[in-house]
């Protein structure tokens, strides 16, 4: 019976790899061309208010701003599984991010190409922004508090100072702060306080 739990389990940790790297997995090296734009970091995120400033959740010119929920992606043994009504960005960005899961953390990784052994906080994001097709460089997390605008986006949210960075995607934290398994890049289901960080999103998502 435990043979086929385990057998039953790594079946569906499979499926769910095989679903999240279907998705527009060319947009790896597509780019997009989002470069940090804004010279102005926004208003900096705090426990209770974590996420200010949002003008992106409904679609461009829609009055008032609507942020309805959206559908959270699955963590399913440790591979993020994104909802078929997320954007293709967004679905790309998770498979991405799903490809380097199990990397060590590396001080500098991710930063001086985009495949390596292990990644930091920043190059771990970078990764993921750049699966998506929102950036074409990594950046540090100095860099992402003056990326895209201030505030949370809908999809994608990254919190940065001038230390750390991580990212909320569909409702799941893309941190190296780690896990039981290790410390690198993780997805995480639970919040962690933002006190500190500024709020950034690329636009539209």
């Amino acid at each position: 019976m435990r043979l086929l739990r385990g057998a039953r389990a790594q079946f569906i940790a499979l499926f769910v790899v095989s679903v999240a790297t279907v998705f527009p997995a060319t947009a790896l090296g597509a780019g997009g061309g989002l470069t940090p734009t804004a010279t102005d970091n926004g208003t900096p995120a705090t426990a209770t208010t974590p996420t200010p400033a949002s003008t992106e959740c409904s679609p461009p010119g829609v009055v008032p701003v609507s942020c309805t929920p959206v559908a959270k992606a699955r963590l399913v043994l440790g591979v993020a599984a994104p909802p078929e009504t997320a954007p293709a960005p967004v679905k790309a960005g998770i498979a991405a991010a799903n490809l380097i899961r199990t990397k060590p953390y590396i001080w500098g990784g991710g930063h001086a190409r985009w495949w390596m052994p292990g990644y930091d906080c920043s190059g771990a994001v970078s990764f993921a922004l750049h699966g998506a097709g929102l950036i074409t460089v990594p950046m540090d997390s100095g860099e992402m508090m003056n990326w895209g605008v201030p505030g949370k986006g809908r999809w994608i949210t990254v919190y940065a100072n001038a230390g750390h960075a991580f990212a909320v995607i569909d409702g799941l934290r893309w941190d190296t702060v780690g896990d039981a398994t290790g410390t690198g890049p993780r997805w995480h289901p639970d919040t962690v306080s933002t006190a500190g960080y500024v709020a950034r999103h690329p636009a539209g998502y």
